[in-house]
């Protein structure tokens, strides 16, 4: 089978891989679908994060869905002909935190195309696929698999809103409309939020931003003073989702909260010094957010039901043989909010 296999920073090949065979608890997939995330991106443009870097080679990829082609013998849940999303999480389900109902912090998480372990996990930007049959959760037929591939990103910010609390009449700011941000606006939506104002520092993703709820959306490179109105008697918003990863945008949303918000930390940055003085005064809860666990399944119903409408942030599909083309499109934000690969 072929399959999309980093090697280092900027050596990004399609190359022929093994299909390994099929456990008992297993099933085998047809990978139809895979979305290009920003941690690909990552692994593609430096070679890792922060102290992760690939260190052999690693198929990349976790945004998947595909068709079952095979089941294990001990599988009775699915069968062949199947449609699936496949979530990219395989917690050991033994150590502490899986047994306390926290499994996106486990402690052997093995999580596909991820290189913080060593063998790397390997990922499912490839056409079989082996997993685990809880992983594959099963898609009603009629709904596209390309929005199936979506499960993945909506469940991170599905459990970021579990974070944030109730968001029902809420004013809530997202900053950064990436993929992640551009969801974080459907979810708060969808979950009854009175007003929803984003932010970025590009034009086109702000477009998009606009084109499914936000209410407002404000360029900072163009305005950098945008905010500041926000910011008068002590702050408006009453929830933050901060999806860019940049310190100067979470100083902003501070200043921009209202007594008593709460920030949510999705997008991951290196450090950054913050005015703690308003934390305390405004008694601002910030609070991160990992992962996901039983939001996934939900994900997939949101997406099937048509509750969350995913399709007007897949901007292109591109077939696995221009795999470097589909990363560098993916790579402009002023042309692409997600690229998928068809295998």
């Amino acid at each position: 089978m072929k399959a999309v296999v980093i090697h280092a920073a900027h050596d990004l090949r399609v190359e022929e891989a093994a299909v390994p065979a099929v456990g008992a608890h297993e099933v085998k997939l047809r990978i139809r679908a895979g979305g290009i995330c920003g941690s690909d991106l990552h692994y593609y443009h430096d070679g890792g994060f922060g102290t992760v870097r690939v260190r052999e080679p690693m198929i990349l990829g976790h945004e998947i869905a595909g068709e079952v082609i095979e089941i294990g013998s001990a599988v009775r849940t699915l069968a062949p002909g199947m449609r699936v999303a496949v979530n990219p999480s395989r917690p050991c389900g033994a150590c502490r935190y899986c047994l306390e109902g926290q499994a996106q912090h486990c402690l052997e998480m093995r999580f596909y195309g991820s290189a913080m372990r060593m063998p790397h996990v390997q990922g499912g930007f490839r056409e079989i696929l082996v997993c685990e049959a809880a992983q594959a959760v099963v898609v009603p037929e009629g709904v596209s698999l390309q929005h199936a591939a979506f499960a993945e990103p909506l469940a991170v910010c599905l459990h970021a809103a579990r974070q944030a609390g109730p968001l029902l009449g809420r004013r809530v700011l997202v900053t950064g409309t990436g993929p992640i941000g551009a969801l974080a606006i459907l979810v708060a939506r969808h979950a009854g939020a009175r007003e929803v104002v984003a932010t970025d520092l590009v034009a086109e993703p702000l477009a998009v931003a606009r084109r499914i709820g936000a209410d407002l959306a404000l360029n900072l490179r163009e305005d950098p003073a945008g905010l500041e109105r926000f910011a008068a008697d002590k702050g408006y918003f009453d929830v933050v989702f901060e999806a860019s990863g940049a310190g100067p945008a979470l100083v902003g949303a501070l200043h921009a909260a209202r007594p008593g918000a709460t920030i949510v930390q999705i997008g991951i940055g290196g450090e950054t010094a913050l005015p703690l003085n308003l934390v305390v005064a405004k008694e601002i809860a910030l609070r991160g957010t990992f992962r996901f666990h039983e939001e996934f399944a939900w994900a997939v119903d949101f997406i099937a039901s048509g509750a969350i409408d995913v399709a007007p942030l897949l901007s292109a599909t591109v077939p696995i043989d221009d795999a470097v083309q589909g990363f560098n499109l993916a790579s402009d934000r002023k042309k692409a909010m997600k690229v998928q690969i068809a295998l």
